[in-house]
């Protein structure tokens, strides 16, 4: 039902869905290319070193990767500003390593998703080159561009998210054309018919090449208000749950620079047409900003995508409250859509920083894995998080990401997500590479590399490894419905539920000691952390505890 207040949310004739949905309940692995491991010696993660690494991946207990722009690029913004979808940047390998990559994945039984970036390319793109040049040229209405107000000023008050006016002039067409990002990234058209056919055909490269999906990046930035409406001040300055780095950004809703309606009908339908013409494919969308839970309900029942993420549990409180007001808005909304649940990715802090400060306890990054892979939707798993990885700290001459560049030291960007896996810490590059990391890798990651944790059976490593096994075997965890029960102090409590089975989950979110009484007698589920107590009914927690019990 369509609310008053609510200018995002639109009804819309359904997509079809999908018939083989093995994407429900799935967890995907996201890989950061540049920063998993280093085959060559260059300092920089690619595609070869992904390969020598799939083992480990699957041992995890997971069933996809998604592998963040590997796509020719200028590198601007590392990959996001592309110039050409369909070819390997020289600095991740060649599209022949790309291949034995998606081969040895298969092989191994992981599905692969690619990051697709359709709201925008690089300004070396061709078709910008082209555009740019004059405005009846083939390509003249493929990005979009405005004329200045009469002062010469920007056509409105749209503003970039990294900063700035998000308006850049090119003398050669006297327009503006609009960026998002970095001015380096303009803005395709998809009110433009050719440019969306172009798009399409960048996506049948790669599903031809038999990619298993595409991650759709920033997808709800796709279309604007053709009439070029200024945007309303905001009352509060986060956006979803997530705070904007100090970027005026935030002073405004961005109610009409993006998540037009028109955006399921010109591009997210199409889409998922061209991908129902293969087997098995699935598009997770992101979406960020206003409304984006209800616009993740809207998208995936129906409008195009299959699953989405937004930024309001990356960005949410750590707190029972926190948590379940995120999920439960979503699960009011969702009907027979799909989340996509993430507690971390390349664009936000480390989740066990951000949820405890600099030092985070070891019953938190134990815990946080687990509660992720337990609520109801696909889970997304970023590189580190199964070794309890905390935010690095960087200092503002080893930042590369522009965004924090921009902003310092209000915000210190992206980079300390960043930092290269450590795979044994007493090796030179940790591992990672034999030569100067792109990042640095700092000495608390070094102590949690994968070769320290492995002999462990308490480490983050192996009780993520364990659980995420053990879950795939739990259909109550993986496609069960969810249902939050009370609890008390610190203590996230639900039910995960199918037919055959009833499912307890408990959480201590705290560092003291929690107890749950359960309506009924409890079945021990055969997973747990270290010191749960269960007498009679009432379950006891140790700080940062979980538990699972079958409900007789």
């Amino acid at each position: 039902m369509r609310r008053k207040r609510d200018p995002v949310v639109h009804i819309t004739p359904r997509a079809a869905r999908r018939t083989n949905d093995w994407w429900r309940g799935a967890v995907i692995y996201q890989i950061y290319p540049r920063s998993f491991q280093d085959s060559d010696g260059n300092g920089v993660g690619d595609l070869p070193g992904i390969i020598q690494r799939l083992a480990y991946v699957e041992q995890l207990g997971v069933d996809a990767i998604w592998i963040s722009p590997f796509c020719k690029s200028p590198m601007k913004d590392y990959g996001y500003d592309v110039a050409d979808y369909c070819a390997v940047d020289p600095l991740f390998g060649t599209l022949e390593d790309f291949d034995a990559l998606l081969a040895e994945a298969h092989r191994l039984g992981l599905r692969v998703l690619i990051d697709f970036v359709p709201s925008h390319t690089s300004d070396q793109h061709p078709w910008f080159q082209e555009s740019r040049q004059s405005r009846d040229n083939p390509k003249a209405d493929w990005y979009v561009w405005a004329e200045p107000k009469p002062d010469g000023c920007p056509p409105n008050n749209w503003l970039s998210v990294f900063g700035g006016v998000a308006w850049e002039w090119e003398p050669r067409r006297g327009q503006y054309y609009l960026h998002h990002f970095l001015k380096e990234q303009p803005d395709l058209n998809f009110h433009c018919p050719q440019a969306v056919e172009a798009l399409l055909a960048q996506a049948r490269f790669w599903l031809d090449r038999g990619v298993d999906g595409f991650r759709v990046d920033a997808i709800d930035y796709g279309v604007h208000d053709p009439k070029l409406r200024n945007n309303p001040p905001r009352r509060q300055r986060s956006i979803g749950g997530y705070q904007a780095g100090g970027s005026p950004y935030a002073m405004q809703e961005q109610r009409w620079s993006k998540a037009q309606p028109e955006l399921v009908e010109l591009f997210l339908k199409p889409l998922h047409a061209l991908t129902e013409r293969y087997d098995g494919k699935v598009l997770l969308g992101e979406i960020s900003g206003d409304h984006a839970l209800l616009r993740a309900a809207e998208y995936t029942n129906g409008g195009g995508l299959d699953i989405v993420y937004t930024f309001d549990l990356l960005g949410c409180p750590g707190t029972p409250k926190g948590i379940r007001g995120v999920v439960e808005q979503l699960e009011r909304e969702i009907d027979d859509g799909w989340a996509c649940w993430s507690f971390g990715n390349h664009d936000v802090p480390r989740p066990v920083t951000r949820f405890d400060g600099a030092d985070p306890p070891e019953g938190l990054r134990r815990l946080l894995p687990v509660l992720l892979g337990s609520l109801r939707g696909t889970v997304c798993l970023y590189q580190g998080e199964e070794l309890g990885l905390e935010e690095a700290k960087l200092d503002f001459g080893q930042l590369k990401d522009p965004w924090g560049i921009a902003l310092w030291p209000a915000y210190a960007g992206r980079d300390g997500c960043r930092t290269p896996m450590p795979w044994d810490g007493s090796a030179n590059g940790a591992g990672f590479t034999e030569g100067t990391p792109w990042l640095p890798i700092p000495d608390s990651h070094r102590k949690r590399a994968v070769a320290a944790q492995e002999p462990d059976e308490r480490s983050v490593l192996n009780t993520t490894r364990a659980f995420l096994n053990w879950r795939r075997e739990r259909q109550a965890l993986r496609i069960g419905d969810l249902a939050f029960l009370r609890g008390t102090g610190d203590v996230l409590a639900f039910e995960r539920r199918t037919e055959a089975d009833r499912l307890l989950c408990l959480f201590n979110l705290g560092g003291t000691p929690q107890r749950y009484r359960a309506s009924g007698p409890l079945l021990d589920a055969g997973f747990e952390s270290e010191g749960v107590q269960v007498v009679d009914r009432t379950v006891r927690l140790p700080p940062w505890g979980f538990a699972f019990a079958h409900i007789d």
